[in-house]
């Protein structure tokens, strides 16, 4: 099989690229190692960056997302039995995020793939990339218990941490950069309307806590644990019990409990591979970099790669000019490591390390309140949460 791009994993960044490129009339065949219903159904983001919910708007995705998708103006810190407001539109000329499931943005782009025809493998297991550094590169793969070859002008890996993408750069030409977290999330879903009507993100003594969203009357829900925690050893009642203890603020109300639906332990690291090009291989989302999630930036940062490549692409295919092809790498860096600055600090700022000490409390305490009562803080936490513009890429 031939095509102008082979696109590797039909996540939001594979699924992105591919509905950008087919508006601009490039050929692209997206493989997929899971099942169909795998990737409509697995758990992961769910807020959307103001410019990520333009570019799916700007791709003819976005009908069903402004119709059920959440826009939210704020977030609410909670700290010391306090709650600060940090609004939005005031910090940073009108934009907001909107939440909106990962699993909702990848119904939607599937199915508009397939209405349109585009060739979508599911179960379609990627092998190798081979020939990167050639005019011809090529993708191997297995689908249908055959072995395939898929050949491309050019290859976007946007297959995740563990996907074939990134070995295909040799290791002479890589930097890695990481740091593991001493602790993880324990996350659940739950059968039960939200508690407040915006993202609650809470420090206590005892570790962080996030009361998220996913619809009206399902509620996705954070604990801060121990790296090693088995979710099983958590039971349903300790768990809302450990929610409402480090929500709690004074006067506040009680968390509008109801059946918890799935539970995981999500350990926080940081990860970013450079260079993010070699050759005719372009990588994308978590097969170049990962974030803490506490900044809500994995999903965002994946697609404003994707919207890079599809605008260098789409330069390339009509001018025949490779400049911004040549920047992406350096273009999506800069974006990135911004993001990972950004989760880092936001992680450190609300979650208990194991080692603190009672001078880093106060610190942490201390730093809470900067951003309640000073506007430039708050206002650098608003400009990076609901991202800065992607100038040029729309």
């Amino acid at each position: 099989m031939r095509t102008q791009v082979g696109i590797i994993g039909a996540g939001p960044a594979g699924l992105v690229l591919a509905r950008l490129l087919h508006a601009a009339g490039i050929e692209t065949v997206v493989i997929e190692a899971r099942d169909r219903s795998y990737v409509e159904g697995r758990q992961r983001a769910g807020i959307l960056e103001h410019g990520t919910a333009d570019i799916l708007r700007a791709a003819g995705a976005g009908e069903r997302m402004d119709r059920e998708g959440h826009r939210h103006d704020g977030i609410e810190l909670r700290f010391d039995r306090r709650r600060h407001r940090v609004d939005f539109p005031s910090l940073t000329g009108g934009r907001s995020v909107m939440v909106y499931a990962q699993t909702e943005v990848c119904k939607d782009l599937i199915a508009l793939r397939l209405r349109d025809g585009g060739p979508l493998l599911f179960g379609a297991e990627a092998l190798a990339v081979e020939g990167a550094d050639t005019g011809r590169p090529r993708v191997r793969y297995r689908h249908e218990g055959r072995e395939r070859t898929l050949e491309c002008a050019y290859v976007a890996g946007c297959d995740g941490f563990w996907g074939v993408a990134r070995a295909a750069v040799p290791a002479a030409l890589s930097r890695t950069y990481e740091r593991a977290y001493p602790y993880g999330w324990l996350g659940v879903l739950a059968d039960a309307p939200p508690s407040h009507d915006e993202l609650v993100y809470a420090r206590h003594d005892r570790g962080f806590a996030l009361l998220s969203h996913r619809s009206p009357t399902v509620s996705r829900l954070y604990l801060q644990v121990p790296a090693d925690t088995d979710p099983a050893a958590w039971g349903d009642t300790q768990i809302w019990d450990e929610l409402e203890r480090r929500c709690a603020t004074e006067g506040g109300g009680r968390l509008t409990r109801g059946p918890l639906t799935a539970k995981s332990v999500t350990p926080l690291r940081s990860y970013v591979h450079e260079p993010m090009r070699y050759g005719r291989l372009f990588l994308a989302g978590d097969a170049a970099h990962i974030v803490p999630p506490t900044g809500a930036k994995g999903l965002n940062l994946a697609v404003g790669d994707v919207a890079t490549l599809a605008r260098a692409l789409v330069a390339h295919a009509r001018t025949g000019d490779t400049a911004l092809l040549d920047a992406y790498s350096a273009t999506c860096l800069r974006r990135v490591w911004q993001a990972e600055r950004f989760s880092n600090a936001l992680t450190a700022l609300l979650h208990r390390h194991p080692d603190a000490t009672p001078f880093d409390d106060r610190l942490q305490l201390a730093q809470l309140d900067r951003v309640a009562t000073s506007r430039p803080a708050r206002a650098d936490l608003a400009e990076a949460y609901t991202g800065r513009p992607l100038d040029g890429v729309l």
